[in-house]
């Protein structure tokens, strides 16, 4: 979409599942979260994710927050 603004945080999922040889469905199953939300999280659309959500996918994925998220200011024309 021409004018779209990416999102601020970025949703590094698919990288850290890549990295494991992990699904998102086994993920999925592995926290009990569902696939929707995770879909939702994975593509950048979630507006938010709760503490909890966020500690079962690092504990899950062996990971710390910064390694699923990433903050970048490209495109913000306030800035």
């Amino acid at each position: 979409m021409a004018g779209t603004i990416p999102p601020p945080i970025e949703v590094r999922l698919d990288e850290l599942l890549r990295e494991r040889g992990m699904t998102l469905t086994e993920l999925s199953d592995r926290i009990g979260l569902t696939l929707a939300n995770l879909s939702i999280l994975k593509t950048g659309k979630a507006k938010a994710i709760r503490f909890t959500t966020l500690e079962a996918i690092c504990r899950e994925l062996d990971c710390q927050p910064g390694d699923l998220l990433h903050y970048t200011d490209q495109g913000d024309p306030e800035r």
